[in-house]
């Protein structure tokens, strides 16, 4: 169902996007946790967003910095009016997968690990400006890098 919600109905009013993206503009309704929230698509469709790029602490299993990293996200874009930036590929779990635009125009995405509360996801990305801001936030000790050994989402799950 949700590829027929945003196939051609999508908007590609920016001409910068990169070659096949497509961005959906939308209200964040719900913070699941640092890397995943619903969106409220074209004011009546709900698409669950997986945040590119990234991995945030898990909030179920109580991992160090989960609800912190959830917190910080919810700062970023709760109720606000967003632009996500996609392929339209969704995950496993059903979710979309792209980047998040905020009302102050910041890429939530890469936020999150310039602040210290996500990890570059290079099993799933191989962007290096999201290297280069997590070996900023490991340098400055942001966020979750306060911590002497941080333990990666995918070997705390």
């Amino acid at each position: 169902m949700e590829e027929n919600i945003i196939g051609s109905e999508a908007e590609k009013d920016d001409e910068n996007l990169p070659s096949g993206k497509i961005a959906l503009k939308g209200k964040i309704m719900c913070i699941v946790d640092g890397d995943k929230a619903e969106l409220l698509y074209k004011g009546e469709f709900p698409l669950m967003i997986r945040f590119e790029h990234i991995d945030a602490p898990e909030k179920r299993g109580s991992q160090a910095y989960g609800n912190k990293a959830k917190r910080i996200l919810s700062d970023l874009c709760f109720g606000q009016e967003v632009t996500l930036i996609t392929d339209g590929e969704f995950d496993m779990g059903g979710r979309i997968i792209g980047e998040l635009i905020n009302e102050e125009g910041v890429n939530v995405n890469k936020e999150m690990v310039r602040l210290g509360y996500a990890w570059h996801y290079k099993k799933y990305s191989d962007d290096i400006s999201y290297d280069k801001l997590e070996k900023e936030a490991r340098n400055n000790k942001r966020g979750l890098w306060q911590e002497p050994n941080p333990i990666a989402p995918w070997d705390f799950r």
